[in-house]
């Protein structure tokens, strides 16, 4: 079904030949070298066509348009205000999908929206009003382009399948886009995803998406690299087909993705109204791949993701004939994941040997595109989902999908089933929408699975459970009133794929567009609950920090760093976020944090630090008479470790929020993601990287790190560290490689900072 390459490949008439000894006069014969076959894919041209450098192998790239949504707009608009900003210099749209119900935290969610669209007035944006489309959708209908590249601050920025290189970063990646400024990373690797065949009947874009997930994600084959979709199976898809399988390749941490485009891609581009946007895209003769992912699409059968990660994948048959076993083994992972503090019972869900769910979901940018939509409605012609605790909830991605699925029937037939149609929200992927009942088992065509995803509370004692399926399969269990059902167990289904029309008059009618033209004497318009970024002082010539958190799974995700949902209110408050930081983690957190924090205050203020925090007096005590460290020249901070932390949301309050309450550093064995570690870096934390092994310390020991000014600005990698409170015990961490201007920024103390002193 899927395969991995165990070395790199070409592309040799239109067919992979792997570099490797047994294809070695082949590859001769061709003449092909990979010095060439690296500049002959797509992603190198595109790559190449928007670098300021000049060095290939060093990237300092310009985006051509920029998109956020309502919970990171504000903060980055906030930051790039406090750094300089006058007018945003690209295209930037500002949509409002994530805090668009308004439920909680009183007038604060609109108050964003009043705010977003001032700013787009004065600095020449585009507003997207709550409820006319969810972020992506709204970048594939309007913004996409053949050969472009979009920067967006949300992690799921993927548009590879309508030609453009897409990247979801922390809002700190933004701020330098509206400021002039580069992305700046080197050369990326690219891996060929090589399509063959056509899927069967009933398997859909996430059945796809999860069997590819499933096979790379714990290898880390595709990590922080381009994934190139090429092959004759590209053919056979449908543009809503490849879109659904393109959004889904952030869970693999893939840095961004493109896809071979053709005459399908072109249509998809005119029917909306831009025709001229397309440009045909491919792969030169001789393209050199660092990995290849074979995938036949013949042989996908329909997929589950079962809690908590998208890559915990069965088939669906499988899981139905396995399930005391699978479901089992789901709970006791569960239990390592989670510890005591809930108990997950799956099992319970089995009746007369079938897995019944509580809850369906089609949804987002992943669920809610008009090929899912209609599918799902024709298992569903003339079903019933039932009148007992199983419920069906659709959220089209868009008004105009919307309105064409008003149209043409569907949604009339989806209504009669039972089901309730949503406006475009993204509540349902981050636990603000659609919350099931505690234990309840809910199976969603959205993007994430993690714990807390659907909305429950840990700390709180409440536990539901997330499965990902694709919307057919979904529709399939809710045409069986519950019962987990792949969908191409559904016989004599017809799909009739009705052609969809693009009627862009709610657009015209309700978004906002400044036509780049900025409105510089408009005023922003501020509620109570948007508050400025407090001040920061630069990196001290030594560190002292205390580990106020100490994380042994096996990847900690940005939603357990800043957890999402009822949280999101509060995103244009950052002191007021801070006090969500790990409370679904690790609730001491927060406690522990603003201790030693206060030790700082006292210490920028010239206070007596051990009044503040008395049992740092000791502390004082050992570095000053063995390093000569005194409180002049010694920052005072706290610190996370974590085994591998930073899987999933491109949201930078995971690290801005440690930043706030005093964090100088994270200590980890590896980021999990590129953007994780960039975010702590633009909030000028330090990105320590410890080998694996027995830590040197544990939750409370107060770690020094002499010299770490002075290492940043040189350049180094390695640090020597000493554990005060166990006897001076030395060891060593890296940084791994940090750009000129990376060292600047954790230097100024923070990206704010770096752009004052600049």
């Amino acid at each position: 079904m899927v395969k991995l390459s165990e070395s790199g490949a070409y592309l040799i008439n239109g067919s992979i030949v792997e570099d490797t000894p047994e294809n070695a006069k082949a590859l001769a014969d061709a003449g092909v070298s990979k010095e060439e076959g690296l500049k002959n894919t797509m992603a190198y041209g595109i790559l190449d066509a928007h670098n300021t450098s000049g060095n290939m192998d060093s990237l300092q790239i310009k985006f051509d348009k920029i998109i956020s949504h309502d919970i990171t707009y504000v903060g980055i608009i906030q930051t790039a205000r406090a750094s300089g900003l006058e007018e945003f210099p690209i295209p930037y749209v500002l949509t409002n999908c994530h805090n668009s119900l308004c439920a909680v935290g009183g007038t604060i969610n609109e108050d964003d929206h009043l705010f977003g669209l001032s700013a787009a007035k004065k600095y020449g944006g585009i507003f997207v009003p709550p409820h006319q489309a969810v972020i992506h959708q709204y970048a594939r209908e309007e913004m996409a382009t053949g050969g472009g590249m979009i920067l967006g601050s949300d992690s799921h920025t993927r548009y590879g399948a309508i030609g453009t290189m897409a990247v979801g970063e922390g809002g700190p990646e933004l701020v330098k886009q509206l400021l002039n400024k580069t992305y700046d990373i080197p050369r990326p690797e690219v891996v060929a995803i090589y399509l063959t065949g056509e899927p069967v009947k009933g398997v859909g874009p996430q059945d796809v998406a999860l069997a590819i997930i499933g096979e790379v994600f714990n290898k880390g084959y595709v990590k922080n690299k381009v994934m190139e979709f090429i092959g004759p199976g590209v053919a056979g898809l449908s543009m809503d087909f490849r879109i659904g399988v393109d959004v889904m390749t952030t869970e693999t941490t893939c840095l961004s993705s493109i896809w071979e485009t053709d005459e399908k891609t072109e249509e998809f581009l005119e029917i909306h109204a831009r025709k001229g946007d397309y440009k045909s895209l491919n792969p030169k003769e001789g393209a050199y791949y660092d990995g290849v992912v074979y995938v036949d699409l013949s042989t996908v059968k329909p997929m589950i993701a079962l809690p908590f990660h998208p890559s915990n994948t069965y088939e669906i048959e499988e899981l139905n004939a396995n399930l005391s076993d699978i479901l089992h083994k789901c709970e006791q992972d569960s239990k390592e994941l989670l510890g005591d503090k809930v108990n997950l019972n799956l099992t319970d869900n089995i009746r007369d040997g079938k897995l019944y769910v509580e809850q369906g979901i089609i949804a987002g940018c992943a669920g809610g595109g008009y090929e899912n939509i209609c599918d799902a409605a024709d298992i569903l012609k003339g079903a019933s989902i039932g009148s007992d605790e199983f419920t069906l909830s659709v959220y089209p991605a868009s008004t105009p999908i919307f309105m064409e699925l008003v149209k043409n029937g569907r949604m009339a037939e989806l209504l009669e089933t039972g089901a309730v149609i949503k406006t475009a929200f993204c509540g349902p992927c981050f636990g603000a929408g659609d919350t099931p009942a505690n234990n309840s088992f809910s199976i969603r065509h959205t993007t994430r699975n993690f714990p807390n995803r659907e909305g429950s509370k840990l700390q709180n004692g409440q536990i539901s459970s997330v499965a990902l399926m694709d919307a057919r399969s979904i529709a399939a269990t809710a045409a069986n009133k519950g019962f987990l059902t792949p969908a191409t167990e559904m016989a004599g289904v017809e799909y009739t794929r009705p052609a969809y029309h693009f009627d862009k008059t709610i657009y015209e009618n309700r978004i906002f567009d400044s036509k780049g033209k900025p409105m510089k004497d408009a005023p922003l318009r501020f509620g109570p609950n948007i508050k400025d970024w407090p001040q920061m002082v630069s990196l001290p010539e030594n560190l002292l920090i205390k580990v106020v958190s100490e994380i042994h799974d096996p990847v900690t995700t940005t939603d357990e760093l800043i957890p999402s949902g009822e949280t999101s209110s509060y995103r244009s408050n950052p002191l007021a976020l801070a006090e969500f930081a790990l409370s679904r983690k690790d609730p001491a957190y927060v406690g522990r944090a603003k201790e030693v924090q206060l030790a700082e205050k006292a210490r920028e203020n010239g206070e007596d630090i051990v009044s503040a925090l008395p049992e740092i007096g000791s502390v004082l005590d050992a570095i000053k008479d063995k390093f000569g460290a005194t409180p002049e020249n010694t920052g005072i901070g706290s610190t996370i470790f974590a085994e591998k932390p930073g899987d999933g949301s491109a949201r930078e309050q995971a690290a801005s929020c440690q930043k706030v309450l005093g964090g100088w550093a994270n200590i980890a064995r590896e980021y999990a993601t590129k953007r994780y570690r960039s975010n702590l870096i633009n909030w000028g934390m330090v990105p320590f990287i410890i080998e694996k092994g027995d830590l040197p310390f544990e939750n409370g020991d107060y770690i020094f790190v002499p010299g770490i000014s002075e290492m940043i600005k040189s350049g180094s990698e390695s640090a020597k560290a000493y554990v005060v409170t166990k006897d001076m015990k030395e060891f060593e961490m890296t940084t791994g490689l940090l750009t000129a201007d990376e060292r600047e920024i954790i230097s100024d103390g923070c990206l704010i900072n770096y752009y004052k002193n600049h």
